[in-house]
């Protein structure tokens, strides 16, 4: 089973609702179509220009982020590791 993310604000713990939006502005090159979207439902690419956000602001304490700083993984399991490891070897 493919562990998920927990997503929050690698500054102050805030976590995205599933209502929460981010408007593509021209805060970085190439972007800017104004399109609304939670970001975190495409991993940071904007569904209206295409354009993958490298930064991402907390809409709690309004701080810039880079967006894959925002994905934090469980450890794995000691079953997760022992498949890992079998899987490579038997691709090796």
């Amino acid at each position: 089973m493919e562990r998920q993310p927990h997503i929050h604000c690698p500054l102050c713990a805030w976590e995205p609702r599933p209502d929460s939006r981010w408007k593509c502005t021209s805060r970085e090159p190439g972007s800017g179509c104004g399109t609304l979207w939670n970001t975190f439902w495409t991993a940071g690419c904007c569904p209206g220009c295409g354009h993958y956000w490298a930064m991402t602001q907390c809409l709690s304490c309004r701080q810039v982020s880079p967006h894959e700083a925002w994905y934090h993984f469980p450890p794995p399991e000691d079953g997760d590791a022992r498949e890992s490891k079998e899987a490579l070897e038997t691709v090796g």
